[in-house]
């Protein structure tokens, strides 16, 4: 192990990740994300011969759940020696490979052949890490393996190359609004767990009324929750504005100034603050990328680089446009969303002040409901593009598709939001004879289903609240995952 450092100043930090190896305890949360359920079901199959990828944005707790499942395996009696923690970010860890890491491990702690417990927290940080992690797949099946990682262009484009049939990635996006509520101990009572919204499409009248009474409490908090949004340190404070420095601090520059120079090779690193600090400020919007580009006086070339960086670092989604009869729209232009409504707010430091402003807020709410169209659904592996008709002027905010159905869902959050015959969603439903749609606002007593004279298809007129959570709590991600 050729070094600066000498190997007991390596076990010293291995000892200082792993305190139950001396008989010291780990303060871990007792609130559980979606995706702690389903590394442990992963973990707990002894016929699966696969590593478990936990992926998603920076701060959003995959850190934690790792040592959620250490400190419940340790609680089940697990032999304290055979769990092994490793946060691969550290400065010292870095500079010694993955095989040395374990064969300091089994030399000096816990015998090689013995059974396991291997955490691989931040995996993309350590050098070659995609190759070892196969051959102790492969060759070591004394292993159970659990690893994180941030950045999904490590993830998809590595294991590609190398990883097939090797892993099984598990999505953790920021916090639902429904687990913002269970986080703070808010959840509404007297909604049935598992109800889904498409649910709704078939309950009484009577039910829909009785839920929104329920769900009227937790209005203001679907309020605080989009000023802060799904990163769960900065999401349980009260302090709207210590969470958006946190957000800032922790997410946004993080990925910034450090995973794109270091994950990314992006070397002006100047340019794409400059782009996602523009996207900040026309999030929702169709981006014409020379017109970007002309603005932030670059290359177009270069803007379309840095969108896909920004994407698979986790900080934008990209839709593209759809045309009636799903075809594809040629010379098509994509909408841009940040990854969260927080981190605009963040970035461009909105307090309670934008409350009160209806524009920014209908941003604010429509990319807080694509992220639970993406990632809460239960729709089976769903695209989601948008819809617009350039002679009308007509569009639809989201068409969700599935091999099972197309379901629009079009977001109006605003103080009078009618649905009328002319909207762009029924003109779009008419034409693609689709049989169920979501009409998504602002108002509380828009909750019951409207159809129209001339037209088969049910809108479901639904606040957004009520919607979120639902897609949240009823829709569980984690048993969505990727196998690679």
């Amino acid at each position: 192990m050729e070094t600066l450092f000498d190997r007991d100043q390596i076990l010293d930090v291995l000892h200082g990740f792993n305190p139950w190896w001396t008989g010291r305890g780990v303060a871990v949360p007792t609130f559980r994300r979606m995706a702690y359920a389903t590394c442990r079901r992963f973990l707990d199959e002894p016929l699966l011969r696969r590593a478990v990828l936990l992926s998603g944005p920076r701060r959003v707790g995959k850190s934690t759940v790792v040592l959620q499942v250490a400190d419940a395996l340790l609680t089940e009696g697990r032999d304290p020696r055979s769990v092994l923690y490793l946060s691969l970010d550290h400065p010292l860890l870095r500079l010694v490979s993955l095989p040395e890491l374990l064969k300091l491990y089994h030399e000096r702690v816990h015998p090689e052949g013995e059974p396991v417990a291997l955490f691989l927290d931040e995996v993309q940080y350590a050098k070659d890490w995609d190759l070892h992690v196969k051959l102790l797949v492969d060759h070591r099946s004394f292993y159970r393996i659990l690893a994180t990682g941030s950045a999904s262009a490590v993830q998809h484009q590595r294991l590609a190359e190398s990883g097939v049939g090797r892993w099984v990635r598990v999505p953790m996006p920021p916090l639902s609004f429904a687990e913002f509520l269970a986080m703070r101990g808010e959840t509404p009572e007297g909604i049935p767990r598992g109800l889904h919204a498409s649910d709704l499409f078939e309950a009484p009248e009577a039910d829909l009324k009785r839920w929104g009474v329920k769900f009227r409490s937790v209005m203001p908090l679907f309020q605080r929750y989009l000023l802060i949004g799904g990163f769960p340190e900065a999401a349980s404070l009260d302090n709207v504005t210590l969470g958006q420095r946190l957000v800032r601090e922790d997410v946004v520059e993080r990925v910034l100034k450090r995973d794109m120079a270091a994950i990314f090779r992006i070397r002006k690193v100047d340019d794409i603050e400059r782009l996602f600090l523009y996207l900040c400020t026309h999030t929702g919007g169709i981006l014409g990328v020379q017109t970007c580009a002309t603005a932030l006086r670059t290359s177009a070339t270069t803007v379309s680089n840095h969108l896909e960086a920004l994407e698979q670092g986790n900080l934008i989604y990209q839709l593209s446009p759809c045309g009636l009869g799903g075809k594809k729209v040629l010379k098509a232009r994509r909408k841009v969303f940040l990854a969260d409504a927080a981190l605009r707010n963040a970035v461009l430091v909105r307090g309670e002040d934008v409350l009160t402003k209806p524009d920014e807020m209908g941003l604010i709410v429509e990319t807080t409901v694509l992220r639970h169209l993406l990632t809460f659904h239960h729709w089976d592996t769903p695209t989601i593009h948008y819809w617009r008709d350039r002679s009308t002027g007509k569009e639809v905010d989201f068409i969700v598709r599935s091999p099972r159905e197309v379901v629009p869902v079009e977001v109006k959050y605003r103080a009078n939001a009618t649905l009328a015959e002319n909207e762009g969603v029924v003109h779009y439903c008419r034409h693609e004879n689709i049989p169920r749609a979501y009409w998504v606002t602002q108002r509380e007593r828009d909750f019951d289903v409207v159809q129209f004279s001339s037209l088969h298809t049910r809108f479901l007129r639904i606040p957004a609240h009520i919607f979120c959570y639902l897609l949240g709590q009823g829709d569980q991600p984690d048993t969505k995952r990727e196998e690679t």
